[in-house]
């Protein structure tokens, strides 16, 4: 198990759950200061920062690349791959695999959270649910070129209508015969959709590829209500090999939060 942090560079997103938003070059050093081994990278696109530069500053500072994010390609641009529009959804799978190829060069996963988007209106269910299977089968195979998986995000009811459960997301991967996908536990949407966290990582067991460390509340755990202790032991025993990574909000401070966060993750691992 390695511990990672997000460090994010979209100004849209200043008010989410992410730790560091100053220039890589200081939250770099900021984040090997603290103990953490590797970095979670939100960035609003491809182009933001050369593959180089982030090798560059992985290599001076010792710390590896856990994961990057597409969300910016909701928050930022509007897309999505459930979008009624075929012109969106073209250019928000492209969005989604340049993203797959950017971190692909670091040895690092891409995830997919917002930009999975809702179904309503002229999008039925089953339809976007169709589509959302289609464009995580191309993500699969490119990432596959990468030798890393593709990740996929259950998220809670107020951001998809969805799959909301990490269940339900294991189900939908193996329904639909999807290679190289694994799921974000993320445990502050975990916290709001599951009834028994634990028992949730154990049922999805082996689809397990990666995990948001949040308490409930979405600041560090240690801050909200959730015991982290069951948690873990579900992770040791399904043998979790991944990341805990702190994607939550910068309170009381981002300095703080981060120190918490390994301060929690010493405590029960």
């Amino acid at each position: 198990m390695r511990t990672a942090i997000t460090l994010c560079q979209v100004p849209e997103a200043a008010a989410g759950p992410f730790v560091f938003h100053q220039p890589l070059t200081e939250s770099f050093p900021l984040a090997k200061e603290i103990g953490f081994d590797d970095v979670e990278l939100f960035l609003p696109g491809p182009n933001h920062v050369s593959v180089s530069e982030i090798k560059s500053l992985a290599d001076k500072h010792g710390l590896g690349i856990a994961a990057v994010g597409t969300g910016a390609g909701m928050v930022k641009h509007g897309l999505s791959l459930t979008d009624p529009s075929l012109e969106k959804r073209i250019a928000a799978l492209d969005f989604i695999e340049q993203m797959i190829a950017f971190g692909g060069q670091l040895g690092a996963p891409a995830i997919l959270g917002s930009m999975q988007g809702k179904w309503g209106g002229e999008v039925s269910k089953d339809q976007a649910l169709e589509w959302l299977a289609d464009a995580l089968r191309i993500a699969g195979k490119t990432a596959a070129k990468f030798n890393v998986p593709f990740i996929y995000e259950p998220l809670n009811r107020y951001e998809t209508n969805h799959i909301n459960r990490l269940t339900d997301g294991a189900d939908f991967i193996e329904a639909n015969s999807l290679d190289n996908i694994v799921l974000l536990a993320d445990l502050f949407h975990m916290n709001i959709e599951e009834t028994d966290l634990a028992a949730s990582l154990r049922a999805a067991g082996k689809h397990v590829g990666h995990v948001h460390y949040a308490d409930s509340n979405r600041r560090a755990m240690g801050l909200g209500h959730t015991n982290p202790a069951p948690i873990v032991d579900a992770l040791k025993e399904i043998g979790y090999q991944g990341h805990l990574s702190a994607e939550i909000l910068p309170l009381p401070d981002p300095i703080t939060a981060a120190k918490e966060t390994i301060k929690s993750i010493r405590s029960v691992w």
